[in-house]
């Protein structure tokens, strides 16, 4: 509903807004042209003082804003000026607004007269729908009311979107409703006024009239509280005519007694509010506000525009599907932006090539059939943890299976993000339930990091044995436009066997504009985002993280050769200036957030890759304290020589270095955070960040000794995940 509100309605969204944001001028430009009368100002001083400097003046308005505007007659002529209430002087002359009307004709009418109103209510309306739907969809992704002012993860397109949401949403929505309200009465459908006006007339005694400044209700009445005085004309029976937020009346111009009053309606004070809130008129402040909420609608549109196309283009049409009453094996998919579904293609075709009748579909259309002999699920966390919108109801679906179906037996493949607290979450509550429900599971649980086709392969490797059949997962992601690098320096680590490795700098392409903008594929990179490359004879990228950052002029990798590794062997054939494929994937949540705050990094062999990064531009000299883990210092003390400069230049603060193959080494990095528990819990409690990178089992080694060493603060890494202060990049 959210998504094809904004597709279909999102253009008429961005005029409103837009031309809102215009008018939202008008209040805060009204605010700085007249000076505002003082609180304590009666209404009978002030008539007396703008009747001595306007002697023909016919009616005192009091703007929202503030501001006092008498209108007049010269001559034929009408005027209106504004006044300055401390004397009465006149200080100019006053327009209504300045702005075009052809701008609030647009956003109240789209200049279509009273067709173009109706138009507008719907727009507004729809607006409103589609701030509910935000707001359910917000609190969904960030976890709930608790988790909102949590960092926010995805793409650059969904930052903003979110970012911007939780800033203005609630401003939005509450302009939309205050718009139906205004609408309601514009249109009719509510009845604004009181009732009809009463015949009062001044009874005419020969007694001359009294002074506006001699009226006892105008003298009792504050200048704030008015909305307009008529000053009664040359017919004897005329009478002074008040009106205020709320109501009006009629006082005798002989006698000074009110004749007669008229409470405002109900319905006249909402739709006033509604004015006020909508419009920002007597706010000036919040004119800004509103301006600035409606200029976001733009920001909205363009953004949730990016995401939809973004979702669309990793959306595969399915192909080779069986009817699912034929099929043996069917593949059920929950998946929020689209990727998964790649994976599943991937899946049915080498399921197909192995003789299998294959049915793949969405996971709220689970069930079984009399032909089904496996089901596979692939399963996508989203946001804190939850299932992807389509797939919400799937668990509830799942524990209604009759018991006949529960012989098949049912696999699941979790995709997400370590970077997430809630890694996997969704896929664990689906395998949880199974398991309960009595489903057998051809395979435990896997979860699948940041849609790694390496880790995908492998799972295949154990499906097919599982299955007894010479089944290959090979999956092509779809790669984006890749930029090409020329290599303009190298750093060799040879080492005895397979395990050489190397530090390669890349030159910074100069393309201007469309480098500036990634359109290439290389954007502005930080280090710890990840490049992909694609190796000649292949279509599968391999990722690397990043040891520079744009700002340093070039683009840094630590690469080691794996056995059999085919872009890895690439890369350490390459030498000066020959060239590679490459991409920019971004990686927000392993980022360091622009702070004071003291980092713990942790890494361990060519893992210490984006820390050195880090550190390289700790150009605020941030406290920053390494523990850095190799084999050998005389064949993988990687970025060795710049560490020592770091420490020198106090953008590392301190070092610490084990070697696991050589005597006396000190062992492995978890072992150095046990022997530095008291430090570490130290930093720790004063609000440390950590970041660790390297391989699964060091970060699972890490992870285990940092439970320990911080259980005395009743600390644990996944509480630190929660809080964003504890991020890991793992191979």
């Amino acid at each position: 509903m959210h998504r094809w509100l904004g597709l279909s309605l999102g253009t008429l969204a961005v005029v409103l807004g837009i031309s809102g944001a215009v008018l939202a001028i008008d209040p805060v430009q009204q605010a700085w042209q007249a000076p505002a009368a003082p609180g304590d100002l009666t209404v009978a001083t002030l008539v007396e003082r703008v009747m001595r400097t306007v002697p023909g003046a016919e009616e005192i308005r009091h703007l929202p804003s503030g501001a006092i505007v008498v209108f007049s007659f010269a001559g034929e002529q009408p005027q209106a000026a504004y006044v300055d209430p401390a004397d009465g002087r006149v200080l100019g002359p006053w327009q209504a607004s300045a702005l075009p009307r052809w701008v609030k004709n647009l956003h109240r009418s789209w200049l279509l007269g009273d067709a173009g109103r109706w138009l507008a209510a719907g727009t507004a309306l729809a607006m409103a729908v589609l701030c509910a739907s935000a707001l359910v969809l917000l609190l969904r992704r960030m976890g709930g009311w608790q988790r909102l002012t949590k960092k926010v993860r995805g793409t650059l397109a969904q930052r903003l979107h979110v970012l911007t949401g939780r800033v203005v949403l609630l401003v939005l929505c509450l302009t939309s409703i205050t718009a139906l309200t205004m609408s309601a009465s514009t249109l009719g459908l509510v009845a604004l006024d009181a009732g009809t006006e009463p015949e009062v007339l001044s009874v005419v005694s020969g007694q001359p009239a009294w002074s506006g400044a001699q009226l006892a209700p105008l003298q009792s009445l504050r200048v704030e509280d008015l909305r307009k005085l008529n000053v009664p004309g040359a017919d004897p029976e005329d009478t002074w005519k008040l009106t205020t937020a709320q109501g009006q009346g009629w006082i005798d111009r002989y006698s000074g007694q009110m004749l007669a009053w008229q409470d405002a309606s109900l319905a006249q004070r909402v739709v006033d509010l509604a004015r006020v809130l909508h419009t920002g008129e007597s706010a000036w402040l919040w004119a800004v506000v509103l301006g600035l909420a409606g200029a976001s609608v733009l920001l909205f549109w363009l953004s949730g525009l990016v995401m939809w196309w973004q979702a669309r283009s990793q959306m595969p049409q399915i192909t080779g599907n069986a009817p699912m009453a034929q099929a043996d094996v069917l593949i059920f998919v929950a998946s929020e932006g689209g990727s998964t579904w790649g994976f599943a293609q991937t899946l049915q075709d080498a399921l197909s090539h192995c003789g299998h009748r294959v049915h793949t579909s969405a996971l709220e259309h689970f069930q079984t059939t009399a032909a089904t002999k496996q089901v596979l699920v692939l399963a996508a966390t989203y946001g804190e943890g939850q299932a992807p919108a389509h797939a919400s109801g799937a668990l509830a679906l799942i524990s209604k299976c009759k018991a006949h179906q529960l012989s098949v037996p049912v696999t699941v493949l979790g995709f997400g993000d370590r970077q997430y607290p809630a890694f996997c979450a969704f896929a664990e509550a689906l395998e949880r339930t199974l398991r309960e429900q009595g489903w057998p599971a051809l395979l435990p649980l896997e979860c699948i990091h940041q849609q790694s086709a390496q880790q995908f392969a492998r799972w295949g490797l154990a499906l097919a044995q599982a299955l007894n059949e010479a089944l290959v997962l090979e999956h092509v992601p779809r790669v984006p436009p890749t930029t090409v690098l020329s290599l303009i320096g190298r750093q060799d680590f040879p080492v005895a066997g397979a395990q050489a490795a190397a530090i390669l700098r890349f030159a910074w392409p100069t393309e201007g504009l469309r480098s500036f903008l990634g359109t290439r594929g290389l954007a502005r990179f930080l280090a710890g985002d990840l490049v992909g490359i694609v190796a000649p004879g292949s279509s599968v990228p391999r990722f690397y993280s990043l040891a520079s950052g744009w700002q340093d002029g070039f683009l840094e990798i630590c690469v080691r050769q794996m056995p059999g590794g085919l872009c890895s062997t690439h890369l350490l054939g390459l030498q000066t200036h020959d060239s590679i494929h490459a991409f920019i994937r971004p990686n927000p949540g392993f980022a360091l957030t622009q702070s004071r705050k003291l980092v713990l990094l942790v890494g361990a062999g060519t893992g210490v890759a984006p820390l050195a990064g880090f550190i390289r531009r700790n150009d605020r000299r941030r406290p920053m304290h390494l523990y850095f883990g190799g084999r050998d210092p005389a064949q993988d003390f990687y970025f060795g020589p710049e560490m020592e400069r770091w420490l020198g230049e106090g953008r590392l603060a301190s070092l610490r270095t084990v070697f696991s193959r050589v005597p006396h080494g000190g062992g492995y990095v978890q072992d150095a955070l046990r022997r530095d528990a008291a430090r570490v819990r130290h930093w720790v409690s004063q609000g440390a960040i950590v970041r660790v990178c390297g391989s699964r089992a060091m970060a699972q080694g890490v992870a285990e000794a940092l439970d320990v060493v911080l259980a005395p603060l009743q600390l644990s890494v996944a509480q630190l995940k929660a809080k964003d202060r504890y991020a890991e990049d793992v191979f």
